[in-house]
């Protein structure tokens, strides 16, 4: 075995005491290259650097606030397009991928960040062509639907039990280092800008990056030939006819109604980005703020993910139903922590007050500024965690990608639903403070509505029953 191989063996080996694969057939692993191109933790990195190319460039570009606009309305009318196609969309895309497979659905879901992008130069080049904006985003939210349910079924199914919390660290560090990368160029190439709006170069360089990431998923391997680092196999994707996979939704629901229980938190986990991009670091900072606020909010995305992903949630000391409450209050006291301070900060400024031409805006230079970016930074924690501790809880409801690419369908229905509905709302210039105070209840509503899934549906192994639908 190659030295590289031994090395990443060592980190993606973790312990399997808690794993419900054991009882599995356990199979020989490829050795040489071949077992380092099949390795878990190299197949998850790739699907990582393809979020990073295409999702994490929208991510950079929504972080700064209106599309890196001036006028936001544009954008928060595209993202609702976004979400309205996504939460349709999501609901059938867990079935769409059983059948055509992950690869090819992932493919799909590539093109239309690209298209995305290409809007937002184009309305620099030709400022009345909003209209192509929103179209756009109507495009990317029936794309982006199969290739988060694709890469939902892919990051839950390929580790162990034992090192799911890792594995999902590993892919949210990679493809949030899209958005620090995007942000840091956009903070770069708009560092002297005055026009409050980013330049040309700026959408061109984020275009390159996403059409790059529409050819990763070509490189990536047949799920079908993957085993795992303890020796069992990923269950074989099936491929039934669409009436089978698509009663299979209704079946899912039936058999594991527990995942009801966690609509209200899938619901809430896009929700706070409207208040959080928009109305608060697009309402109250300069372009070259928001785009180092940005910045700091990806960054700090990937350590709050690897902290509860791999210190909290993968803590082998722990039985998991133990890990898994310890991951509820520490998400449920973060909820407050960023709350209570983003409150005192909403309570000052209004929406009718910043859209005044010359309002005063925050920059990096100011003394004030410092204390505005700490909140970016916990929000970006929030985030993550949130996200990681969401994924974590469906990956020990089963290993099934199946199984998984159902649920995580249901995830981002109601993600994009709730994020459909802010935005809409945004886009018709509602109250900042109502904004923020929905975002509050829904956050602590999700959390709470989770609670009881945790503690009845939660357990140290994954029954073998749960393994398939």
């Amino acid at each position: 075995m190659s030295d590289g191989q031994a090395e990443i063996d060592k980190l993606g080996s973790g312990s399997s005491e808690d794993s419900g694969s054991q009882r599995a057939e356990i199979f020989d692993r490829p050795t040489g290259w071949r077992g380092f191109y099949y390795h878990p933790i190299i197949q998850i990195s790739l699907l990582g650097f393809v979020c990073f190319m295409c999702p994490g460039m929208f991510n950079a570009l929504g972080g700064l606030g209106g599309g890196g606009q001036v006028n936001p309305t544009d954008q928060a009318n595209a993202n609702a397009g976004v979400y309205s196609t996504f939460a349709f969309f999501g609901f059938f895309s867990g079935s769409v991928n059983n059948v055509i497979g992950p690869r090819k659905t992932l493919m799909f879901g590539t093109w239309g960040y690209s298209l995305y992008i290409a809007s937002f130069l184009a309305v620099n080049i030709h400022p009345g062509a909003g209209a192509f904006v929103v179209a756009s985003g109507a495009i990317l939210g029936v794309c982006a639907a199969f290739l988060w349910t694709a890469q939902g079924s892919l990051m839950m199914s390929y580790p162990t039990e034992a090192q799911k919390g890792m594995f999902i660290s590993i892919f949210w560090a990679i493809f949030n280092l899209g958005g620090v990368v995007g942000s840091a160029v956009a903070f770069g190439l708009n560092f002297k800008s005055t026009a409050n709006s980013v330049g040309n170069g700026t959408y061109i360089g984020f275009l390159i990056l996403t059409l790059i990431g529409v050819f990763l998923p070509l490189f990536m391997a047949d799920p079908d030939k993957m085993v795992r680092t303890d020796g069992t196999r990923v269950n074989l994707v099936r491929h039934p006819s669409w009436k089978t996979e698509f009663l299979s939704l209704f079946i899912a629901l039936k058999t594991d109604p527990w995942i009801i229980l966690l609509f209200p938190m899938f619901l809430a986990s896009n929700y706070f980005y409207t208040w959080q991009f928009n109305d608060y670091n697009g309402a109250l900072f300069t372009i070259r703020a928001r785009g180092l606020n940005n910045f700091m909010y990806w960054t700090s995305q990937i350590f709050g993910s690897i902290f509860i992903g791999y210190f909290v949630l993968d803590q082998q000391k722990v039985r998991r139903r133990v890990r898994a409450f310890y991951g509820w209050a520490l998400v449920f006291l973060m909820i407050f922590v960023v709350h209570v301070w983003a409150y005192f900060y909403q309570k000052t400024y209004t929406r009718p007050g910043e859209a005044v031409t010359g309002a005063y805006k925050i920059d990096i230079y100011d003394s004030n500024y410092a204390a505005h970016v700490w909140l970016m930074i916990f929000y970006g924690f929030l985030d993550s965690m949130w996200q990681t501790y969401a994924y974590w809880l469906m990956g020990a409801m089963s290993n099934d990608p199946a199984k998984l690419a159902v649920f995580t369908g249901f995830y981002k229905c109601m993600q994009s639903a709730g994020a459909a509905s802010v935005w809409a709302a945004d886009g018709a210039s509602a109250p900042y403070m109502n904004i923020f105070l929905s975002t509050w209840c829904l956050t602590v509503a999700g959390m709470i509505f989770a609670a009881p899934m945790v503690y009845l549906r939660v357990t140290d192994h994954t029954d073998i029953e749960d393994e398939v639908l």
